[in-house]
């Protein structure tokens, strides 16, 4: 139970409202990362290592932590032969090669989502583009893309990057995107490089991902009924940073928190509409752990307000198949 603060209630002792964004918290792809650590665990015992977080959010990682998976920085730190999990956010041609050089069993949780950036990467750098890729310096997602094609490709954040771009890159053009971007923010950097190169090559489909875009239009629909936004995820999970970006830009607060224990009273105060929804990495029992602290601050009114269905499932890899697949459940798929 929330420590109960009379600052954070509403002042007419009305009931305050939650709604609820739908689609929230685990996308298909999340769920199949989780899953995959979860079967190695199951059929090749302990320790199952893996190379960076899986998905980015600090309860899933703590949670499989405990049963044994092992998070490890770099290949380096994997002894020779042991089992090791690429995560979500896809590894470079060199991460593999190594891996492979040291013998280690390897079974890749990289999203196929991205890994069909991948693919596009080394499709166009192989016909001569220069391919600018759409994405944020650092990112594990972005640093494994880059790593498909080194020599052929640029990286840019803002439409000032894509401005001091030589005008001559080279005889085509082409972009690519980060999976979990703002929808928003990107069109900005795309409109900037279809004004420096007006013969640019635009991919035939979206490299923004599914779920990313439901997740920030589902939370664009009650924007504008909030006082507050609540986003759960974690501060190195790039599609709910760009929750709560998406949320300021259009003039509401909102704060990310990893867990119902982050929610501070004094936000509360004068507040008499939540919103609330999770980033596709962050599990859904978290949201509900939210909703029920809120309760605690007086009572509360809960509204889903579902804007589509999601039904997507990816496959798990062979290594990890063996027995019927459970299907990807959850609240948001």
């Amino acid at each position: 139970m929330a420590d109960v603060n009379s600052d954070a209630h509403v002042p007419d002792g009305t009931a305050r409202r939650i709604l609820l964004a739908g689609p929230r918290s685990f996308c298909a792809g999340v769920e199949r990362a989780i899953e995959i650590v979860e079967r190695a665990l199951e059929s090749r015992g302990t320790p199952v290592y893996v190379r960076k977080q899986i998905v980015h959010n600090v309860s899933v990682v703590g949670d499989l932590a405990a049963r044994g998976a092992v998070f490890v920085e770099e290949l380096d730190e994997v002894p020779d032969g042991a089992t090791v999990v690429f995560s979500a956010h896809g590894v470079s041609p060199a991460v593999r090669e190594e891996a492979e050089r040291r013998r280690l069993d390897v079974i890749d949780g990289t999203c196929p989502l991205v890994a069909k950036v991948h693919a596009k990467a080394r499709r166009y750098a192989a016909r001569g583009d220069t391919v600018v890729l759409v994405g944020h310096a650092g990112h594990e997602e972005v640093e494994g893309t880059l790593g498909e094609a080194p020599e052929s490709m640029v990286l840019v954040s803002t439409p000032e990057e894509v401005r001091a771009l030589p005008a001559d890159a080279a005889p085509q053009v082409s972009y690519l995107t980060q999976t979990t971007l703002g929808v928003d923010d990107t069109a900005e950097v795309l409109g900037a490089l279809r004004e420096r190169f007006p013969l640019l090559y635009e991919p035939p489909s979206e490299d923004i991902c599914y779920a990313t875009t439901n997740r920030q239009n589902a939370l664009k629909a009650i924007i504008p009924e909030a006082d507050l936004v609540l986003v759960v995820g974690s501060a190195n999970s790039s599609n709910s940073v760009r929750l709560v970006e998406l949320s300021r830009a259009q003039g509401t607060r909102a704060e990310l928190i990893d867990t119902a224990a982050d929610i501070r009273p004094e936000w509360l105060t004068s507040v008499r509409t939540i919103g609330l929804t999770g980033g596709a990495s962050a599990p859904p029992a978290l949201v509900e752990e939210v909703v029920t602290a809120l309760s605690g601050y007086g009572p509360v009114s809960v509204e889903e307000r579902e804007i589509t269905r999601e039904t997507v499932h990816f496959e798990l890899p062979s290594a990890v198949r063996g027995e019927a697949q459970r299907p990807a459940g959850g609240p948001s798929s």
